[in-house]
C-alpha cells in the first residue's frame, strides 16, 4: 500500500518498498495504481480508484487542506489581539505600582513602630526618653544666636541600639569619643534597615559636609587623619519642636528674649535634656516623637549631631536657604507661624530642617504612644504646629489628615 500527501502540485513523495528511500509519485500515477474500494457506475469495471476526484477520500483531503490553509491569524486580527494586550497592561500597571507602593509604605510603618517599642524600653529602663544628641557646649555658643557643640554628638537614634536589637553594633561604638573619631568609623557607617524608608533609593552612606562650606558644598569634614568623614544614612529625625534648631540647640535661650524657646515650643528631643513621661503634658498621643525626611530634601543620620559638620540641601534651591547645623542631621522642626507659607509635611517651600517623604500623600510620623500616622500634605498648619510640641497646651480638634 502506498503512502501520499495532498499537496497543490499534485505531486506527493512516497517511500520505495525496494529500500531505495522516498521517491515523487505524480497524481495520475496515483490513479493508475490504487485498488478499488467499491463499485460505482460510470467508472471502469464499475469502480472508482482510490483518491479520484469525486471520491469520498479525496473530497475529505481537501477540506483538510483548506482547513490548514485559513486557520492563521490575519494581520487585523493580530493587531486587535495587541491592541487588547496593551490596554489590559495599562490598566493594570497602576494597580501594581500603587500595591508596591502600599508595601513600601507599610514596611516605613513597621520601621517607626520598632523605634516606637525600643524609645519605650528605653523609657522603662532609665525612667526617661533618650536626649537629642549628647554634646559638651562650646565657649562661644551665644543662645538664639549661635550654637557650639564640640562633640561627641551620639544622638537617640544610637541610644536606643540596644532595643533595637543592635548590641553588638551598641558595644562597638565609644560613646566617650567623638562621633567623627576614627575609632568609631566601622560603627557610624553601618546601614541599619530599621532606620531607612524603602520608598528612598538613595546611598545608604554619604559624607558630611564642612561647617562653614558654601555651594556647591564639595568640602567634606575630614576626621584626624585627614579621611572624609561618613555616617549610614537614616530617614527618621526626632521632633524638636517649633522653632529654629541651628541657632539654640538645647533651648538655652532666654524665653522673655527670644520667646519663640519658651517651654510651649519645645519638642521631646534636643541637646543633653531627657524628657520624663510626664513632661508630655499635650498627651503622648498628641505629640510627635520622630518623623520622616527623605534625601531629595537633605541628609540625616542615626548615629547623631556630627561635630563640625553641616546641612546643605540637596535638591533645587530655588530660595536660596543657607546651610543648617549639624544637630539637623537628627533633629527636625515643624516651623511656626513666621513661616510662609507655613512648614507642613512635604512643602514646596521645605527647608533641610524640615519633614519629607517620598509617599505620595504626606509623611509617616511617630507619635509619643507607639502608634503610626500618615500625616497629609494638607492638614491645618495650626494643628501641624500643635502636634510637634510637648507642653503647648493646644486643643486639637481637628484630626489629622491621613
Amino acid at each position: 500500500m502506498f503512502t501520499r500527501q495532498i499537496c497543490d502540485t499534485n505531486l506527493d513523495v512516497v517511500p520505495d518498498s525496494r529500500g531505495l528511500g522516498a521517491v515523487p509519485i505524480s497524481a495520475a500515477t496515483m490513479l493508475r495504481d490504487q485498488p478499488s474500494v467499491g463499485a460505482l457506475p460510470g467508472h471502469k469495471n464499475g469502480t472508482v480508484p482510490f483518491g479520484a476526484p469525486g471520491g469520498s477520500h479525496w473530497r475529505s483531503a481537501r477540506s483538510r487542506l483548506a482547513s490548514l490553509r485559513f486557520s492563521g491569524f490575519t494581520l487585523v486580527e493580530l493587531l486587535v489581539v495587541i491592541a487588547i494586550i496593551g490596554i489590559l497592561v495599562s490598566l493594570l500597571l497602576p494597580a501594581i505600582q500603587s500595591a508596591r507602593e502600599a508595601a513600601r509604605r507599610t514596611q516605613c510603618n513597621n520601621n517607626l513602630k520598632q523605634i516606637g517599642v525600643a524609645l519605650h524600653d528605653y523609657l522603662t529602663w532609665s525612667q526617661r526618653f533618650p536626649p537629642g544628641y549628647q554634646s559638651t557646649v562650646g565657649p562661644n555658643e551665644v543662645p538664639g544666636v549661635q550654637a557650639e557643640d564640640l562633640g561627641p554628638g551620639w544622638g537617640w537614634a544610637t541610644l536606643i541600639l540596644p532595643y533595637l536589637e543592635q548590641m553588638d553594633l551598641y558595644k562597638q561604638i565609644d560613646l566617650t569619643k567623638d562621633l567623627a573619631d576614627p575609632a568609631n568609623a566601622t560603627a557610624r557607617t553601618t546601614v541599619l534597615s530599621a532606620y531607612l524608608c524603602p520608598d528612598d533609593n538613595a546611598s545608604p552612606l554619604f559624607q558630611v559636609d564642612k561647617l562653614g562650606d558654601t555651594k556647591p558644598y564639595t568640602s567634606p569634614l575630614l576626621d584626624s587623619n585627614g579621611n572624609p568623614v561618613q555616617v549610614a544614612r537614616s530617614n527618621y529625625v526626632g521632633m524638636f519642636g517649633n522653632p529654629e534648631i541651628t541657632l539654640d540647640p538645647g533651648y538655652l535661650s532666654d524665653p522673655t528674649q527670644y520667646p519663640e524657646y519658651a517651654l510651649t515650643h519645645r519638642g521631646v528631643f534636643y541637646r543633653n535634656y531627657a524628657v520624663r513621661a510626664e513632661d508630655v503634658t499635650d498627651g503622648l498621643s498628641n505629640t510627635i516623637f520622630v518623623g520622616e525626611r527623605s534625601s531629595n530634601l537633605a541628609y540625616s543620620t542615626w548615629t547623631g549631631s556630627v561635630t563640625g559638620g553641616q546641612v546643605p540641601p540637596n535638591g533645587p534651591d530655588p530660595f536660596n536657604w543657607p546651610p543648617e547645623g549639624a544637630p539637623v542631621l537628627t533633629l527636625g522642626h515643624t516651623g511656626d507661624a513666621s513661616d510662609v507659607p507655613p512648614h507642613t509635611p512635604n512643602s514646596p517651600v521645605a527647608h533641610v530642617d524640615d519633614f519629607w517623604s517620598f509617599h505620595p500623600a504626606g509623611a509617616n510620623f511617630l507619635f509619643g504612644d507607639g502608634s503610626v500616622h500618615m500625616i497629609s500634605n494638607g492638614i491645618s498648619p495650626s494643628v501641624w504646629w500643635a502636634l510637634g510640641t510637648r507642653a503647648g497646651g493646644e486643643i486639637i480638634d481637628q484630626s489629622m489628615e491621613e
